[in-house]
């Protein structure tokens, strides 16, 4: 059935799909089409059960369809699905991001965290009247035009290294530098942008300190450091990134889990700083669907979820599925490593850690993840399908789930050497 609703997906839909990493095109293949998802688990158009890793990259933080969220959904839509008006929602969810993130004084609610970088970059140019913006290697930070250089994610799996239809003028400002290394950061220099943990190349943390480097150098310079906390916000800890690494930066930009599943997206910083931009300002962003009332409420509900014990859980989690990878890996002398921050982790089938977008590239280029993907897959295990991508255990993984996905990743190891040995 999959292959079917596929062929019939491809008649109207370019490639099938609506973000580019769902055609499997970096894994070989037809894609499996969910018809529903619960706790840690997604059935596809067939009925089979998977174990989900991939949770909507991100926003199912607390599992698929957590009663709570669904409530705060059905209430909402009773009372309309859009007003172009302000509401009570859009206050509760902006005061709610400002007592989470220290330095986060206003926030302006958008739809995406596409949209989020990209007024981001506006606000940082219209702030210090500079046009050059830094951002590194494997960073994926949307598909805004001056961001797409060098792009992560979908960007890399599709073997790009920006997209068609950009012209050179757009990205002519854009100075792409490679990660965990100090850029250039002179006074024509706007802003700098980065994921303070990349998770569209693997986790590829920063190196010790280097986030502090890149805020004294910024600070030094008169330029805005901007965290890209589309995914790391208030997945890592209350506070996201910035919390967890002890860092402010300018500018954050934020998305998936403030939207509990829908479309949510948020950029903020200082008062100072957010009121440059209309109706206060000079620098324009507007959106029809900014702060939907059902996407604040299911936001609002999800938040309500992640308290301090939450991300302790979280976190052990993500440790015991990283550590009984590395025991498999161990046990059955398969090179590979298990970068993991926080309840962020990924997979590379190499011998060492990639500290940069070069390494990242040549361990995912390997041929090793297809093979890991499909026989995970095959097993009932749905890993994201591509090798830049990340993998997101939630509150609904228990711990017999994780184990179970540790036992199918054995048994796939085990067949992909026997495989090799024939």
């Amino acid at each position: 059935m999959s292959k079917d609703l596929f062929d019939r997906a491809s008649r109207v839909i370019p490639g099938g799909v609506n973000s580019p990493v769902r055609s499997f095109g970096s894994v070989g293949g037809t894609p499996y089409f969910v018809s529903r998802a619960e706790g840690p688990y997604i059935w596809d158009s067939e009925g089979k059960r998977y174990i989900d890793y991939v949770m909507s990259y991100g926003p199912a933080i607390a599992g698929h369809s957590p009663p709570q969220i669904i409530d705060a959904i059905q209430q909402a839509s009773g009372n309309g699905t859009s007003y172009g008006a302000p509401t009570l929602g859009e206050i509760e969810m902006a005061e709610e991001l400002c007592d989470r993130v220290d330095g986060v004084e206003m926030v302006r609610l958008v739809s995406s965290g596409t949209e989020a970088t990209m007024t981001a970059i506006r606000l940082a140019r219209g702030a210090t009247g500079r046009n050059k913006i830094i951002k590194f290697a494997g960073h994926y930070h949307g598909h805004g035009d001056a961001l797409l250089a060098a792009g992560g994610s979908g960007v890399a799996n599709q073997g790009l290294s920006g997209s068609s239809g950009v012209p050179p003028g757009a990205v002519a400002d854009t100075v792409v530098a490679p990660w965990n290394t100090i850029p250039e950061v002179d006074p024509s220099v706007a802003a700098v942008i980065l994921e303070p943990v990349p998770a569209n190349m693997g986790i590829v943390p920063p190196s010790e300190g280097y986030l502090q480097k890149l805020r004294d150098t910024c600070s030094d310079n008169g330029s805005i450091l901007i965290f890209d906390e589309v995914i790391t916000g208030f997945r890592l800890s209350r506070g996201g990134a910035s919390q967890w690494f002890g860092v402010q930066p300018d500018l954050w930009c934020f998305g998936k889990v403030i939207g509990g599943g829908l479309p949510m997206g948020a950029y903020g910083g200082s008062a100072d700083l957010l009121r440059n931009v209309a109706p206060l300002g000079e620098v324009y962003q507007a959106g029809t669907l900014s702060g939907n009332p059902i996407a604040t409420a299911a936001g609002l509900a999800q938040l309500g979820l992640l308290t301090e014990e939450a991300y302790s859980s979280l976190e052990k989690t993500a440790e015991r599925l990283s550590k009984g990878f590395e025991q498999v890996f161990s046990d059955t002398n398969f090179p590979a490593v298990v970068p993991r921050v926080g309840s962020l982790l990924s997979v590379f089938f190499t011998e060492s850690a990639p500290s940069n977008f070069d390494e990242a590239k040549k361990a995912a280029e390997n041929g090793v993840y297809q093979k890991f993907f499909h026989g995970m897959l095959q097993n009932g295990v749905a890993f994201p399908p591509g090798p830049y991508e990340a993998l997101f255990p939630s509150l609904a993984h228990s711990d017999d789930v994780i184990d179970q996905t540790i036992e199918t990743a054995l048994k796939v190891v085990k067949e992909i050497k026997s495989k090799s040995l024939t």
